[in-house]
């Protein structure tokens, strides 16, 4: 029982979803590296609730 070879349409395939997974874990760093740098210099500041009298 031998197996078939792939078509090349799926080599194709196989490049584009590695590019678009590389892509798109690139974008997921970057977004992540910003919330880290962001949340640990002290620019968020959670909305604070005024105290009324």
């Amino acid at each position: 029982m031998s197996l078939r070879q792939p078509h090349e349409l799926h080599k194709r395939r196989y490049g584009r979803n590695l590019g678009v997974a590389l892509t798109l874990a690139a974008f997921i760093v970057i977004v992540f590296g910003l919330t880290v740098v962001k949340v640990t210099r002290g620019d968020f500041e959670p909305p604070r609730g005024e105290v009324q009298n």
